[in-house]
């Protein structure tokens, strides 16, 4: 294999050398230079103490300084000379700060400070071992007059670093001139008689000596490691392997490479774009990548990935290889020219503000404030599928909706993410298309919502913890003081069973469940909790607001009957009954997940859910009374039209869903969870089995009629249709009616 990288050393004098000729430069998509002082001196402190200061990535490629925006190191003058020849990928901090040290530009080395800084290497310290007093630093005047004072050096044993940059006989006079003095002190003393000097003369000389080969060996032995990356090299791959670099926790931002890259096209995407499109997203302006973000959306649109080595397509006229049969590749180019680009991005940038917009409402997805959403790197597809959903109507928004809270509760967008997000956008596609294509990952979140443990979800900036608080205002949390719902942007996360209990009680993190949170106002926590137990401020609730409503204000913050009178009554509160209130507020949780997010009531006026929830009740009791009645006998319904219906549909989930036990599904109780409102109510009124049914549900024609209204109402609801008002009576007197016939025995 043919490398497109290769590993070198060079010695300090030569990179030093390459410093002052202007051999590196640095292109515009690196943040700036951002060291201040004490790193710098830190740094010379490990370079002259042989310690390793970690390999310099570069790239060797002139062609591209110019697209790239490429600038001297900083503090180089812009009136010399110089010979740019490697793009510095990695190592900008460390090459800037070398070079400050040995050059002595007269710049501040950052912002904090007015006035250039000076290092020094105290001669005689450094020899004695004294390393945390040998090296030296000054942005005074003092540092200014060493600088141009050679006597005061002499005198103070301070060694200037610029000296090394200035090389030749500057350097090597250096310490000729330091033997010199201490030579010419030396003699004074021996004609003063003065011997504790004359020796402490000699000491100084041969400590400049030694100092001088020291420093000798180091310029000529001490190695600097570093990659360069081979000229040919295309681009893309270069910026993957800079992207990757994020990883080692230097931080990367492929917006700005991409600005770079899309200059020569005459696009401006921080200047221009970026600006116009920024306080679209201010509500979330702590989600720092949202740049990146919105170049994701568009790549994701385009070529169905988001992996940052793939943006660098998004650049007009720039082909992507992809491919083909019998191993051929072909290319394509992904963005065809600059009003291209320009149509992508007004697109994929809308459709990011529209996904945050939804992502903020209350009744849909509960994200009050950027700090409750469970994870800012879903958005790219989320936004990606919300435009592939535009053309195929509310079906696929509610497919897309599904697979956002399956994503959160399997917490699937922790970590990398890249990978994930475009099989997503492909599964979520091809479901979206075909019914039959449903991803696996909304089987999982099925399989497992009943077993998550909620109890151990204490950290509040992790996903399932958020999104556990996003249902809580999705179900209308209501103020405790008030019976209404506050406003949105005076909640807060606050403890039911004060933090301070569960420390006196030894309960550990089990307090900072999300069991025991909710969203309340800082209000209500600072007049109603006051760092008391419910059982304390529950009673004062209850005097002021009645008992009904107090019970009615909890169960919205999804706090069941049960879970209530154990906040209420139990005294003394014991961790026992903490861990009671807590699984009976799990229980509560779990079945609203189930109710809200998998039978997908979401949508629905909370009235209409409890009639939803009903109708569900009435078809398992109806299924229920079919397998009574026949037995468990599957032969009895063999014959009816629809059966080998219902078959291809268990097969059909049986090869979508291999968690799927067949066993369960050759019974009649299995096969009855596949039939719909009308195979049901056909099953009861077939002629070879009415006379099982009949006592029961009295005559057909009344079986027909509520079975009509149970079916109008259910098909409104299901299929997001309005309910008039006669629809809803109608729905809810066969409700009463289904109860009453299925309450009594046959």
């Amino acid at each position: 294999m043919k490398t497109s990288q290769n590993l070198h050393q060079i010695n300090l004098r030569a990179l030093i050398n390459r410093l002052g000729e202007g051999r590196f430069v640095i292109p515009d998509f690196q943040r700036g230079f951002e060291w201040e002082s004490k790193h710098i001196h830190a740094l010379t402190r490990s370079i002259f103490l042989d310690y390793y200061i970690g390999s310099l990535l570069l790239w060797n490629q002139q062609d591209y300084m110019d697209a790239l925006s490429c600038e001297r190191v900083y503090g180089y003058p812009e009136e010399q000379d110089a010979s740019p020849e490697h793009i510095v990928l990695d190592g900008q901090q460390r090459l800037t700060a070398m070079y400050y040290t040995f050059f002595a530009p007269d710049v501040p080395p950052n912002e904090k400070k007015r006035k250039r800084v000076l290092y020094f290497v105290k001669v005689d310290q450094f020899v004695e071992g004294n390393y945390d007093h040998a090296f030296e630093s000054y942005s005074n005047k003092y540092g200014e007059r060493v600088l141009v004072t050679e006597e005061l050096q002499y005198q103070e044993h301070l060694f200037p670093l610029a000296i090394v940059g200035a090389g030749g006989e500057r350097y090597y006079n250096w310490f000729q001139r330091y033997k010199e003095y201490w030579k010419e002190k030396e003699s004074l003393a021996q004609e003063n008689g003065d011997s504790k000097a004359s020796m402490e003369a000699q000491g100084f000389i041969e400590a400049g000596d030694e100092f001088k080969k020291y420093a000798e060996d180091l310029l000529t032995e001490y190695k600097i490691s570093y990659v360069e990356l081979s000229r040919d090299l295309d681009i893309a791959k270069v910026c993957d392997i800079f992207t990757q670099l994020n990883r080692s926790g230097v931080q990367l931002n492929t917006f700005d490479l991409m600005n770079a890259l899309l200059k020569p096209k005459d696009i401006r995407l921080r200047s221009e774009l970026w600006r116009d499109a920024e306080s679209q997203y201010a509500f979330f302006d702590e989600i720092r990548e949202m740049n990146v973000y919105a170049l994701q959306v568009m790549s994701i649109i385009r070529q169905s990935v988001c992996d940052p080595k793939f943006l660098y397509y998004l650049i007009p006229e720039r082909s992507r290889s992809f491919r083909a049969g019998g191993g051929a590749t072909t290319d394509r180019i992904i963005v065809e020219s600059r009003s291209d680009f320009l149509d992508l991005w007004d697109k994929s940038v809308a459709a990011l503000d529209r996904s945050l917009t939804l992502l903020r409402n209350p009744q849909e997805f509960g994200v009050i404030a950027p700090r409750f959403l469970p994870y800012a790197s879903v958005l790219p597809v989320f936004a990606a599928l919300r435009v592939a959903a535009d053309a195929s109507g509310p079906d696929a928004h509610r497919k897309i909706r599904l697979w956002y809270w399956a994503s959160v509760f399997t917490n699937r967008y922790t970590g990398p993410v890249w990978s994930t997000a475009s099989r997503d956008y492909l599964d979520v596609c091809s479901w979206i298309s075909n019914d039959e294509y449903e991803p696996g990952l909304i089987s999982e979140f099925k399989e497992t919502i009943h077993g998550l443990n909620l109890r151990s979800e204490t950290r509040a900036f992790n996903a399932v913890y958020r999104g556990i608080f996003n249902l809580f205002i999705i179900r209308g949390a209501e103020d405790w003081q008030k019976g209404t719902v506050p406003q949105y942007d005076d909640l807060d996360d606050h403890h039911i069973v004060p933090k301070s209990w569960g420390k006196e009680n030894g309960v550990g993190d089990a307090i900072n469940t999300i069991l025991n949170r909710t969203p309340l106002s800082k209000d209500t926590n600072r007049k109603i909790i006051k760092d008391r137990l419910p059982n304390e401020y529950l009673p004062d609730l209850i005097a002021e607001n009645g008992e009904a409503s107090v019970r009615s204000i909890f169960e919205s913050h999804l706090i069941s009957p049960l879970a209530f009178e154990i906040l209420r009554d139990r005294d003394p509160f014991t961790p026992d009954d903490f861990e009671d209130f807590i699984t009976a507020r799990q229980r509560t949780i779990h079945s609203t997940i189930e109710s809200l997010l998998l039978k997908e009531r979401i949508d629905l006026d909370p009235n209409l859910r409890d009639v939803d929830d009903a109708i569900e009740k009435i078809e398992l009791d109806l299924r229920t009374c079919i397998d009574e009645a026949l037995g468990g006998s599957i032969e009895q319904i063999k014959g009816l039209h629809f059966f080998p219906k219902v078959n291809e549909r268990i097969e059909g989930a049986l090869k979508r869903n291999r968690a799927l036990d067949p066993d369960r599904y050759a019974t009649l109780s299995g096969k009855l969870e596949y039939f719909d409102l009308r195979e049901i109510e056909d099953t009861i009124k077939a002629k070879q089995l009415w006379d099982r049914f009949a006592d029961r549900f009295g005559s057909k024609d009344a079986l027909a009629m509520r079975f009509g209204q149970l079916g109008e109402i259910r098909n409104a609801i299901r299929h997001s249709r309005t309910a008039d008002e006669v629809t809803r009576r109608d729905g809810e007197a066969a409700i009463a009616w289904f109860r009453g016939a299925l309450g009594r025995k046959g």
